[in-house]
């Protein structure tokens, strides 16, 4: 038990802001060999352990934001945090479960230990809505030779590297130490080959990645470039929302803004809601921030509710307008992937005595997904908040040929805590699968910009005021990633399904043969 908890505490180790991201190559060999000799329920109890602990210590920021904005007591919101730190622990119990139960010989055990681990944080990632926060890959969003081969396979071809060199280290640690996995020696042969394997993943990771990112650079050289500004206004989150404050809110924004200006940017962005008033239709604070835009020769994407009328009632929508001011167009993105009991409550119509979790936010509907605004002769592609964290989201807007990525996004609600740290670390990623540049607009931070190669170019402190500009890329360029998708994690998931299923009709066939 007490090594099952150990793999739980490293594996939250090599997250933000710990950060110790050599911890991810060796946090699951603790949990591995507590497997070594036990059944499938006991398995579970074990993986369900280590989930259990990773869970309730990488997500603790959830306890704060349900006290101070929710409202909740400490009590409730510790039992809502151990009760969504459980549900997420159901697919750590589910993979060592597996591995005791298809992994009956140590071959199987190491070829399955990558294969069962992606095909579970798949299932994590569209399993009730899905919750795909800091999967195992993302511990190595500072690696840049690694995270290239994020343009194939997607984050989920680094957690399979991950997961492959833990199980090298394990089958070696048993051989070593003379132990047995479930009855079975571990051959001199199998060791060699799962050091080979180890090394083989390593190398050739490493190797594309030096030669991705020089063909990278090149790309990024000869691709036209645009200049943009991202403003953090560091909106306190206890007055965000008080109509007093609109007014305020405003004004500071144009004045950071203005402090950019002689820089020249092209496209100017506010975070998510960074208007807290409706947009358009609020009639004196609109005719503010119109003012203000007036002034500048550039564009601007502003983050705001909204809401249209529809036969059933107002249809509200956490939003982001582009704005042109000297074409006078404007677009508008809607939200597509909200957050549960957050943005919206699941299954309202069937239990009403459910509501949010956070009090500051509204019932909203969800956008289109994969649309793109049109901006000069480019596409952009914006994710609002923790959208980010969804690749196919933004694979969507690449394929659809967004040369350009923004997310917006309010992180106040995290306060100092690790949440947006993990949070800024995950966008890396998107930049790299499809190759875009990526822009973030956050209320208090982290604010910054992330080049095609998955460099961060800048970046912003927490809960400080802050504008920044910089000189983007527009690249166009299709990866093998934005055109098939997460095909390898669907293709891990087949594979242990097929086991799985070969193995209820290998058991079926000894019992009817008893």
């Amino acid at each position: 038990m007490f090594l099952a908890a150990l793999s739980g505490l490293l594996l939250t180790g090599a997250f933000p802001k710990i950060g110790l991201d050599w911890l991810a190559w060796v946090a699951l060999v603790p949990l591995l060999y507590t497997l070594k000799d036990q059944p499938v329920g006991a398995g579970f109890r074990l993986g369900f352990i280590t989930g259990l602990v990773h869970f309730l210590m990488l997500l603790y920021w959830l306890v704060p934001v349900m006290r101070t904005y929710g409202y909740l007591p400490a009590y409730l919101s510790i039992l809502i945090l151990l009760l969504f730190a459980a549900f997420l622990a159901l697919f750590v119990g589910s993979f060592a479960a597996a591995l005791s139960k298809i992994g009956k010989r140590p071959v199987w055990c190491l070829v399955m230990i990558p294969l069962l681990w992606v095909a579970l944080e798949y299932l994590r990632s569209f399993i009730f809505s899905g919750f795909p926060w800091e999967l195992l890959g993302y511990s190595q969003f500072n690696r840049l030779q690694l995270i290239q081969i994020s343009d194939i396979l997607g984050v989920y071809g680094l957690s399979a590297l991950i997961a492959l060199v833990n199980g090298a280290f394990y089958i070696t640690l048993l051989y070593f130490t003379k132990r047995r996995w479930l009855d079975e020696e571990i051959a001199k042969r199998l060791v060699t080959g799962a050091v080979i394997a180890l090394i083989l993943g390593i190398a050739l990771s490493w190797s594309y990645g030096h030669w991705r990112l020089k063909t990278i650079e090149h790309l990024i050289a000869i691709s036209p470039k645009t200049r943009i500004a991202v403003i953090q206004g560091n909106i306190d989150q206890a007055v965000k929302w008080d109509p007093a404050f609109q007014i305020d809110t405003v004004n500071k924004y144009h004045r950071l803004t203005s402090s950019i200006i002689k820089q020249r940017p092209e496209l100017i962005v506010w975070p998510e809601s960074a208007t807290p008033f409706y947009l358009l239709y609020d009639i004196k604070p609109t005719e503010l921030v119109f003012e203000g835009i007036q002034q500048t020769a550039a564009d601007y994407l502003i983050g705001s509710p909204s809401f249209v009328q529809s036969d059933d009632g107002a249809r509200y929508f956490n939003s982001a307008y582009l704005i042109s001011p000297l074409t006078k167009n404007i677009s508008k993105y809607d939200k597509t992937h909200l957050v549960p009991f957050g943005e919206y409550v699941p299954l309202k119509k069937w239990l009403p005595f459910l509501g949010k979790i956070v009090a500051q936010v509204g019932d909203f509907r969800g956008g289109m997904e994969g649309k793109t605004l049109p901006w000069k002769t480019e596409q952009v592609g914006v994710q609002i908040c923790y959208e980010i964290i969804f690749p196919g989201l933004s694979r969507a807007m690449a394929k659809n040929n967004a040369s350009l990525l923004i997310n917006i996004t309010n992180d106040a609600w995290f306060g100092k805590t690790s949440g947006p740290y993990q949070h800024f670390s995950m966008t890396v990623f998107r930049a790299v699968e499809n190759r875009r540049a990526l822009v973030r607009s956050a209320n208090t931070g982290i604010s910054g910009f992330i080049d095609p190669a998955g460099r961060v170019l800048a970046s912003t402190p927490l809960l400080q005021d802050a504008a920044l500009v910089q000189s983007i890329p527009l690249v166009k360029t299709k990866t093998i990633y934005t055109r098939i998708g997460d095909l390898f994690a669907q293709l891990c998931l087949a594979i242990v399904l097929l086991v799985i299923l070969l193995e209820i009709v290998r058991y079926g066939t000894k019992r009817k043969m008893e």
